[in-house]
């Protein structure tokens, strides 16, 4: 009698494991898995990843889109990694972009032909820190001094050569020309490793506030006739100021030039999923825009064309015209 109650119970138990097995997978294990490719840590790029997928990550239970952010050598990396499918989503500088999207430039004769936009984010001055031991005041004085040009696959470094190719220079211009991630170059310039750096970045930054707060770097102008020429010939570059005062011993304001922060994708990328990451963002603009100072000036109708050369997403697009911006 006992044997019988214990065998009705084993059955009871594999008929409900049977039942249990033929429901469907919950909804967790359906989700989609996005990346978002930045750049270093200390950067702004990081910043706006992870502000984009934290406001994604609210809604994934509605979703079903879960959104991670990766640390990259930068745009250029980002683009191709776009290109490839390894990454849904990247940033990258508006110059990046138009290349990709061109075919120019470090994409010559290689476009990425499924370049998406989806929007502008902030502006992005390159600046130019130097120690304050060695007298520089203007970028040339440079000349035969340690200097970093930025790292390998990064925005930054595709635009130092194309001022250095505007100026006539070449790498061999500098005793060094160092190829140091963004977050290594505020250390090395404090440790006596280089004489100065050049980074394409939203502030305030604490890529520049470290290095002027521990050893009393200095912001350096970035102006001149190759300057005036590159801010001449493409659209995506702009004059711009880095303000006085927004950094420890640097009062006064510095002007230079630069691009804007880009968010793309690909055309492969659902529509879905880009339309869920546009309204994610946009619904929630008051939260994004406190998630980082850089981003406190930021309009929606600015972002949706400044900067941008890829075509827009379609799944962008679909919000857009839903809000009554295009």
């Amino acid at each position: 009698m006992i044997r019988s109650k214990v065998t009705t119970l084993g059955g009871l138990a594999a008929a409900a494991l049977v039942a249990f097995s033929s429901l469907p997978e919950p909804a967790a294990a359906q989700q989609k898995f996005v990346t978002i490719g930045t750049g270093g840590v200390t950067g702004v790029y990081y910043a706006v990843g992870g502000a984009v997928c934290r406001l994604m990550n609210k809604e994934r239970a509605k979703t079903g889109i879960r959104c991670s952010v990766e640390s990259t050598g930068g745009s250029v990396f980002n683009a191709n990694a776009i290109g490839t499918g390894e990454q849904e989503f990247g940033l990258a500088q508006s110059d990046v972009q138009y290349n990709a999207a061109k075919g120019v430039g470090q994409f010559k004769d290689k476009p990425i032909t499924d370049l998406r936009a989806v929007f502008s984010v902030h502006p992005e001055p390159f600046t130019v820190l130097a120690r304050p031991d060695i007298g520089v005041t203007k970028f040339e004085d440079f000349k035969g001094k340690r200097f970093n040009i930025g790292n390998p696959g990064s925005g930054t470094l595709a635009s130092m050569e194309e001022l250095l190719k505007q100026m006539g220079w070449t790498k061999a211009d500098f005793s060094l020309a160092a190829e140091l991630k963004a977050d290594e170059q505020g250390t090395a310039l404090c440790d006596n490793k280089i004489d100065g750096f050049f980074y394409g970045v939203g502030h305030p930054s604490a890529a520049i506030q470290d290095p002027t707060t521990a050893c009393s770097a200095k912001l350096i102008p970035l102006t001149g006739k190759a300057v005036d020429e590159l801010v001449k010939e493409h659209p995506y570059y702009a004059y711009a100021t880095i303000p006085g005062g927004m950094y420890a011993n640097n009062p006064n304001p510095i002007t230079t030039y630069g691009v804007l922060a880009t968010l793309i994708t690909s055309a492969k990328v659902p529509d879905d999923v880009v339309y869920n990451l546009v309204k994610a963002v946009f619904e929630n603009f008051d939260e994004f825009k406190k998630l980082h100072p850089a981003f406190a000036h930021l309009e929606p109708a600015h972002m949706i064309k400044d900067g941008l050369s890829a075509p827009l997403h379609p799944g962008a697009v679909k919000y857009y015209k839903e809000k009554g911006w295009m």
